[in-house]
């Protein structure tokens, strides 16, 4: 997108290079990285950063003075995990967005997912640092939001997650998080704050507390929970965790689990509703688009094109996404009428429909153009502000933009940002 930065990288690369990239993320992270690092950051405009940042905190903002969709939000939560205690707003944020292009050929973005949960802000910061240092760029690049820089940056991430507490109290709770691909966020989390990673279903409970057993074998009590662990993979896993997530615990939530319903993949249909926010493409509920007017809704959203009411047409411009899912797991493109009618009545109210957007290739590579999805990251400290902190880049050539679904490929995977 910086088409002089774009040239020079490309000439200058070389496969040592890429060699030491991935070398210098694992001295960094305490091991290889398990998923795919892409080749090549990108180069952006600050001012296209910028925007994206904008857009997801003013989305966010109007949601949650939506007390009618709050309400709503709160009533798809599963049983057995509307977890006590919730604070009075996310700690963390992730807006991702498209790239794509318009009838007037301007390259804008459209919001894809947005989500209030943790991504993996420790490790990302190594991988620009590693991008830089492999591939000699130049100091004067970018990669901090919202007038951050590297020491405020970690400040920002310390006061979100650990508070005011010691962070031998503070843990971050994953489910088994020795086998995650996340696993490198987790170790420069612990290496940088200096608090445990432990099995979300290896905690104790004493009287109303909640303990864990250090490397030592002490039990160590918990007055934070930077949580990790994400409900679908507990429920698809069947995993019974040893306390009740209702009960009022003596414990704090850095990232309290219910938000993750909240703001998440539930409040596009709202927000296309609201009109407010032309970032975000048309969507509803598939009970609306089977026996209301998510057909109307989506058309007026531009989706028009494709609406084909044969049982054995397909809805090209369509995706069809399960509400609580994640890594973009259970995602089907062009469903038929058939498949939503096949749904359960009970469980309609549990997927989306949403435009299809044609990610627009915009990265040159040895391998074509190559698409990009931009995440902003944000963190929400207590007693402090909403605040774009870094960006994550995911580099594909497929359907999906995932780095599982861009396999046995070069030049696709996990990426930065870098900005002028």
């Amino acid at each position: 997108m910086i088409p002089e930065l774009r040239t020079d990288f490309n000439a200058k690369y070389t496969r040592a290079a890429y060699a030491e990239l991935q070398s210098s993320l694992a001295r960094r992270c305490g091991g290889p990285i398990q998923f795919r690092v892409a080749e090549t950051p990108i180069f952006v405009p600050s001012s296209m950063l910028d925007e994206m940042a904008e857009q997801g905190a003013a989305m966010t903002r109007f949601l949650m003075a939506d007390r009618v969709y709050l309400s709503s939000a709160q009533r798809a939560i599963p049983p057995g995990y509307d977890v006590a205690g919730k604070t009075s707003h996310p700690h963390f944020l992730t807006a991702d967005f498209a790239l794509v292009r318009t009838g007037s050929g301007e390259l804008v973005p459209r919001l894809v997912e947005i989500q209030a949960f943790p991504s993996v802000f420790a490790y990302q910061f190594e991988l620009c640092e590693a991008y830089r240092e492999a591939f000699g760029l130049p100091k004067s690049l970018g990669i901090f939001l919202g007038g951050l820089d590297e020491t405020s940056y970690w400040e920002l991430l310390r006061r979100t997650i650990v508070g005011d507490f010691d962070p031998e109290n503070v843990v971050l709770t994953e489910v088994d998080p020795l086998h995650q691909k996340t696993l490198a966020d987790f170790e420069v989390t612990h290496r940088r704050l200096g608090i445990p990673v432990v099995d979300i279903s290896s905690l104790r409970t004493e009287g109303n507390k909640l303990y864990y057993s250090d490397a030592s074998g002490r039990s160590v009590p918990i007055h934070r929970i930077y949580n990790r662990a994400i409900v679908d993979e507990l429920i698809a896993r069947e995993i019974k965790l040893p306390f009740d997530l209702s009960h009022f615990w003596d414990v704090e939530w850095a990232g309290h689990p219910n938000w993750y319903f909240l703001i998440s993949k539930y409040s596009i249909p709202f927000l296309t509703r609201s009109g407010r926010f032309p970032v975000v493409p048309a969507a509803c509920f598939v009970n609306e688009f089977l026996d209301g007017d998510g057909q109307k809704l989506l058309a007026g959203g531009g989706a028009d094109g494709k609406l084909s009411l044969d049982a054995e047409g397909d809805y090209s411009e369509l995706l069809l996404k399960p509400l609580f899912s994640f890594a973009g797991k259970g995602i089907e493109f062009a469903p038929t009428r058939a498949r939503l009618e096949a749904i359960p009545e009970t469980e309609r109210k549990g997927y989306i429909l949403q435009q299809r957007m044609h990610f627009e290739p915009t990265i040159q590579t040895p391998f074509g153009l190559t698409q990009a999805e931009i995440r902003i990251l944000y963190l929400w400290p207590d007693g402090g502000d909403l605040t774009p902190a870094l960006s994550l880049v995911r580099l594909g050539r497929g359907k999906m933009m995932g780095v599982d679904h861009n396999k046995n490929q070069e030049w696709v995977g996990g990426s930065a940002a870098f900005y002028v």
